[in-house]
């Protein structure tokens, strides 16, 4: 992968991290239950958060990401993608906000294999990290939830 494409597939994860926040943004509108309505405005401020952060890489301010690596429970690899409506349940909001996360992760990752350059390689490795991390977060979340013990 030269540099030319190496910068549009940047230029593409700024657009889909872009993608993400709308999606959350727009979720946090449709849907009525006030937690899983803070959930999403919360997932939307992260996305935003994670284009800066894009941003920054690419004008060079930023010279390299570095993320803490997760544990990947590979819980949002066994669930069906649910359909976001107005009246979903709680686990089936953080389901979906979880497979949302796990294609990113698994992009990025793809990226990474295709990447022959050391530094190219790294630098979609942390974005699958960075990712990774969303999700494992997302996990803990349904696991809080949906598994919750009776005592």
């Amino acid at each position: 992968m030269n540099s030319s494409q190496f910068a549009e597939i940047m230029e593409l994860a700024v657009k889909n991290e872009e993608e993400a926040f709308e999606f959350y943004r727009k979720a946090s509108l449709k849907i009525n239950e006030p937690s899983l309505k803070a959930l999403f405005k919360e997932l939307a401020e992260e996305e935003s958060g994670h284009k800066s952060l894009l941003l920054g890489y690419l004008d060079d301010s930023m010279k390299t990401l570095k993320f803490k690596d997760s544990a990947d429970y590979k819980i949002s690899e066994t669930l069906p993608l649910p359909k976001l409506t107005a009246e979903m349940k709680y686990t089936d909001a953080i389901v979906l906000a979880m497979k949302k996360e796990e294609a990113a992760m698994k992009m990025y990752q793809e990226f990474a294999e295709a990447s022959a350059d050391k530094s190219q390689k790294e630098t979609f490795m942390e974005l699958s990290k960075m990712e990774k991390g969303h999700k494992k977060r997302l996990e803990d979340m349904y696991n809080d939830t949906a598994f919750v013990e009776a005592w």
